[in-house]
């Protein structure tokens, strides 16, 4: 299974989503492939966001070795499942993808836990310290459910 979480730049929402489901993935023995990327190039070649590092290794989660990188439309055939961070992404992502886009692939993170619901997962680089831990907290569960679904 090849999965790849996106957001905006890549450095932080869907840097701790890659993290948190390849955790996840290990711990269940799931040899799965987990990228990230972002629709924009703002952050191209650099490390997570410090607060997305930050709140990963509270979990025991290191992902200071990931770079941002941007979503391409190779990324369509290359990749089993897309999944976007929020409904702009989401947006974006098609709009890269034009003719080769293979939206049956992609889906908003949040769906795992509330389908249809068109739940995004807030941007907590807008915001202080404090707003990556409801992040994390957000990406966990869906993460969670994504495993749970896998191994029924």
């Amino acid at each position: 299974m090849r999965i790849l979480m996106v957001c905006l730049g890549n450095i932080c929402r869907s840097p701790i989503a890659e993290g948190v489901l390849k955790f996840k993935a290990k711990q269940h023995g799931l040899h799965w492939q987990i990228d990230s990327a972002g629709t924009e190039s703002y952050h191209i070649g650099e490390p997570p966001h410090r607060f997305s590092q930050k709140i990963c290794l509270l979990h025991g989660i290191d992902i200071s070795g990931q770079r941002a990188r941007k979503f391409v439309v190779a990324d369509f055939s290359y990749y089993d499942k897309i999944y976007a961070m929020a409904t702009d992404v989401y947006n974006e992502i098609e709009q890269i993808g034009g003719r080769q886009a293979d939206m049956n692939k992609v889906s908003l993170l949040m769906d795992e836990l509330y389908e249809n619901e068109n739940i995004s997962v807030p941007d907590p680089w807008y915001g202080d310290e404090a707003g990556y831990a409801p992040v994390f907290d957000m990406i966990d569960k869906a993460c969670e459910a994504i495993i749970e679904k896998s191994i029924q």
